[in-house]
């Protein structure tokens, strides 16, 4: 087991604890020590013989320089909350609700312009000489009593938005740092030579770790502690807007942007709607003006001999892994943040020579999600456990070439439990590894395609981490498949028209109505509609998962209802009586509690198999069409019994036993057969000892495993 201790990890190190870093750098195994946000290095850790990464956010940490140039600072658009007119003249309060440390109000000669007030009853946006700005008022006269007005206006930025949650959470008493725009010519200068000077001066560095690139996630805070948090999108491009922006995208494009193409009647362009014509240019703009200022900074750091790698988070816009231009950057690493085994294959698949994780709990009193983590009543142990269940999983179908922590390292004194356990993820990461290097993991000959409106771009994600989407049925599914032993791959509508599903078995489409991964109004497409028909008639597979296929305009709720056999009655069949059935045996496992019930789902066929029902509404139904086979799923809760579930309707669907990969006999476990060694991974997903059966094309093999065990036999 030596060979297994040290190597592939990367350790927070803290000054001040020097010889605590040296101490869990042995203990853990790392070849690596970092910085992190709020901690420094010192001397005697840097000349200690590890590689060095310093962690540096580019547009952060320039307050001097924004001080002094407030129009180099970002900005957005904001929208305030409507107002209901009782007389003929309103008075609105731009930035009313919102957190004043985080905006202020840009009112200059530039912004001004695209101002705009609406009548939000009438949808209607009101002339200019209609209303008018002073002392931080909008008056908005001849009004329509009782009707409700808005001003969506552009506002700086004046608090960077991760600074501003640390010290809202992790009570950082440091200035509020403010965010530079590289658009502007002064501030892109500025931050070139101070790239090029901090090289210069940290000559101990071997990789600079830009924590992302310029334009964080969109996370709008407000004034009232009841809800901190008004908006929160990973993926949404909303802070990357600025007058010049603006003009460059009209002088590109021959089409001006407003403000309400990014306000959308106050609800923003948020990913999880099907995106308009208008904000895939804006989109594909600002990734092109992303990737060419990265290239950039590239460039500098390998002049000074060290690498670039990149943290997938935070100031991420712009930068899709999966992106048209994201390969062209340049970088040698990519590093993500994980909790869940989705966003280790979105890691370990992207174009880039190394892939990093970040293991989860973060080394802060508290964590994300707002446990407490490293404070009183935290159990960190427990919490890097639950974590690295769903992480090895995907682990074991894609390997990565590095994993680490960050944060605090002074917080894990007296943390026993969390160092030891640690210790063993990092010792059974590079068995892993290393079963990798000698040959890929057994996998069967099925490829699923995952269906959705952003396609590729958004592979193995939605918008943001698993906690923080799983209200969709579709991060569970991605969750689910992310450990399974088939090729998976993200298709966009287009694509469907386009020939990709030649090469497919089975087609994935799960969402709610209208959102961007059940698909909205691309299903009123007949090309798209007509090829999944044929596509299942002639003999392959549809999954769809809550609200599939959901369109307004059609003859049926379901684009898709003639071939999964049931549709949704959203008040039109109020008078159309539903047909009856019997529930049956399902040819597979089902995890009962993993698929609720989503309301109004009726037959459309008599023919249609009902294998799990909630009082007179199925929940999950079997549908032959043609040669082929649909499943529907009133939705889909991801645990391990949910995937060993989707397992068996993968095989079921395609008419395979599953041996070529190696299957277990029990729901709660589950194996990869690396056959180039000859060795078998079996992970115990339960809280109990289990004696199992894995069944394999040579044979099978009785394994025994402790609770929660990756067992390498």
């Amino acid at each position: 087991m030596d060979q297994y201790r040290k190597g592939g990890f990367t350790l927070p190190g803290e000054a001040g604890y020097e010889e605590l870093t040296l101490k869990m750098a042995e203990k853990w195994g790392a070849d690596v020590i970092r910085d992190s946000d709020g901690t420094k290095l010192s001397p005697e850790i840097t000349a200690a013989g590890y590689r060095i990464y310093s962690t540096i956010c580019i547009i952060r940490e320039h307050n001097t320089f924004a001080l002094a140039h407030p129009d180099a600072q970002q900005q957005t658009f904001l929208c305030s909350d409507p107002k209901t007119a009782v007389s003929d003249t309103l008075v609105l309060d731009p930035l009313a609700g919102y957190f004043e440390e985080q905006f202020s109000v840009n009112d200059s000669a530039e912004a001004m312009p695209f101002w705009q007030v609406w009548d939000r009853t009438a949808d209607r946006l009101l002339p200019p000489d209609q209303w008018e700005y002073a002392n931080g008022r909008v008056t908005v006269r001849n009004c329509i009593p009782f009707h409700r007005y808005s001003v969506s206006f552009l506002a700086w930025r004046i608090w960077e938005e991760i600074n501003m949650y640390n010290h809202t959470t992790n009570h950082w008493t440091s200035e509020h740092l403010r965010q530079l725009d590289p658009r502007h010519p002064q501030a892109w200068e500025y931050l070139q030579n101070w790239l090029r000077d901090w090289c210069a001066a940290n000559p101990d560095t071997n990789v600079i770790r830009l924590t992302s690139l310029f334009y964080n996630f969109v996370w709008i805070f407000g004034c009232d502690l009841r809800r901190r948090t008004r908006f929160v999108d990973w993926a949404s491009y909303d802070f990357t807007v600025s007058p010049a922006a603006l003009r460059a995208f009209e002088q590109e494009y021959g089409y001006a942007l407003t403000a309400e193409d990014f306000i959308n009647r106050g609800k923003l362009q948020a990913t999880h709607r099907p995106p308009t014509a208008r904000k895939r240019d804006y989109m594909d703009f600002i990734q092109r003006f992303v990737a060419e200022k990265a290239r950039a900074l590239v460039e500098i750091i390998h002049s000074f001999g060290k690498e670039a790698y990149v943290f997938y988070d935070d100031s991420w816009v712009g930068m899709e892994p999966y992106g048209k231009y994201f390969a062209s950057v340049g970088f040698d690493g990519l590093i993500k943040c994980v909790f869940s085994g989705f966003e280790c294959r979105l890691c370990a698949g992207a174009e880039v020579p190394v892939h990093e994780l970040r293991f989860h709990p973060y080394l802060f009193p508290v964590g994300l999600g707002g446990l407490p983590t490293f404070s009183e009543g935290g159990h960190p142990e427990k919490d890097a456990t639950a974590y690295w269940l769903h992480v090895r999983r995907a682990l074991v179908r894609q390997s990565v070439d590095r994993i680490g922590l960050g944060g605090y390292l002074h917080l894990t004194i007296g943390q026993d439990a969390f160092n030891d356990a640690i210790e063993k993820m990092a010792v059974d990461f590079r068995r892993l590894k290393d079963l990798h290097a000698h040959g890929a993991p057994a996998e069967l000959p099925v490829t699923v395609a995952v269906l959705h409106a952003w396609g590729a771009l958004r592979s193995w994600t939605l918008s943001g981490h698993f906690h923080e989407t799983d209200w969709n049925p579709l991060i569970h599914i991605n969750e689910a498949l992310s450990g399974l032993p088939v090729r998976v791959k993200f298709i966009h509508f287009d694509d469907v028209k386009n020939g990709a599903l030649r090469n497919v078995d089975i087609v994935i489409n799960a969402g709610r109505a209208g959102d961007a991964w059940s698909g909205g109004d691309a299903w009123m497409s007949p090309e798209v509609v007509s090829e999944i028909t044929r596509f299942v008639y002639e003999g392959g597979s549809l999954i769809g998962v809550r609200e599939p296929s959901a369109a307004d305009g059609g003859d049926t709720r379901f684009a898709l209802a003639h071939v999964l056999g049931v549709d949704q009655d959203d008040g039109a069949y109020a008078c159309h009586m539903s047909w009856e059935f019997q529930e049956e045996q399902a040819p597979f496992f089902v995890a009962g509690e993993a698929i609720p019930e989503t309301a109004g789902i009726r037959l459309t066929d008599p023919s249609v198999r009902v294998l799990r029902a909630s009082g007179t509404t199925p929940v999950l139904t079997l549908h032959q069409f043609g040669k082929g086979k649909a499943i529907y799923m009133g939705g889909f809760v991801w645990s391990p019994a949910a995937s060993r579930m989707l397992l068996e309707i993968l095989l079921f669907l395609t008419g395979r036993d599953g041996k070529e990969a190696g299957i277990t006999d029990h729901p709660l476990a589950e194996c990869a057969w690396f056959p180039h060694t000859e060795t078998l991974v079996v992970m115990n997903n339960s809280g109990s000892p289990l004696d199992v059966t894995v069944s394999l094309p040579s044979g099978t093999v009785p394994v025994h495993t402790e609770p929660y065990e990756m067992r390498f036999v």
